[in-house]
């Protein structure tokens, strides 16, 4: 293994040999090791068939142990746990839409924020701010690859410095979901309103007493955002089903196998007919 590393390494840092074949060798390698030296010495004790299905057995049984502890851990739902299980796409907020107030929303429920939603903490604003930025801010490409699309950012808007969240009379709205169901949710949604930030002649932006001041010839903007739960259950969820699926083929090998070794012992056992006269 040490010798295999050493000479893929060779080719230098980023290249197809180093991670990408030498990523590949070593799980086939360190399965070959493990999985195939208990192998090894099961079947020189009891057969060669009965050998692998009694290692098959152990091994799904450990997956299905360890799987288990991923879905029941503490934080295994943010995949924060301590056992540090896999886990998908973080949940996040996403930008659906850019309107002129919540009431020209194509969404039912975000026209009914203001009165049955509830008003949006300095947390909410915090947690979204990088949302709209990307939504918003119009970005450059690299030279050389295609540009990520930008729907919302039609408003003339090239820096996060350009627009204001917080301001004087400004308003938020977040729609709660209490649901605690553990296989779906209610769609999330929040409204928070921004202001374009006022500059100078320069270009410069210009400061009030408390920072950026909303530029007043501007008309300010709604960002419509939905709740991404994101999808941090579906590999655990999924590595555990398969586990058991894998161990409950194993154990039913075993059973087979149980089955023939006694049908092979009756027969065995079985009365010579005596020859006819």
């Amino acid at each position: 293994m040490a010798a295999l590393h050493l000479l893929l390494g060779e080719g230098g840092p980023g290249n197809l040999w180093n991670p990408t074949i030498i990523g590949v060798l070593t799980v086939l390698c360190a399965v070959g090791l493990f999985c195939g030296s208990t192998y090894l010495l099961l079947g020189t004790n009891l057969g060669g068939r009965l050998g692998f299905l009694v290692a098959a057995a152990g091994l799904s049984g450990f997956l299905v142990l360890l799987t288990s502890l991923w879905l029941t851990t503490p934080g295994s739902a943010t995949g924060n746990s301590d056992l540090d299980p896999p886990h998908g796409n973080s949940a996040s907020w996403k930008v659906v839409e850019i309107a002129s107030t919540p009431a020209q929303s194509k969404i039912p429920a975000v026209r009914e924020l203001p009165t049955k939603g509830r008003p949006g903490a300095l947390v909410l604003l915090t947690q979204v701010k990088p949302a709209i930025d990307a939504a918003v801010v119009a970005t450059t490409p690299v030279a050389g690859t295609a540009a990520a699309p930008q729907p919302f950012a039609t408003l003339g808007i090239s820096s996060s410095t350009d627009y204001i969240l917080t301001f004087p009379g400004s308003k938020s709205y977040q729609y709660i979901d209490k649901t605690e169901n553990f296989f779906w949710h209610r769609p999330r949604y929040a409204a928070v309103e921004f202001c374009f930030a006022r500059k100078d002649a320069t270009g410069a932006l210009v400061n009030g007493p408390n920072g950026p001041v909303c530029d007043a010839l501007k008309p300010t903007h709604w960002a419509i955002l939905k709740y991404d739960y994101g999808s941090v259950r579906k590999p655990v969820v999924f590595y555990w089903l398969f586990s058991l699926l894998f161990f409950g083929l194993s154990l039913l090998g075993l059973h087979w196998w149980e089955q023939d070794e006694r049908a092979r012992k009756r027969a065995a056992l079985a009365p010579v007919p005596a020859p006819s006269a």
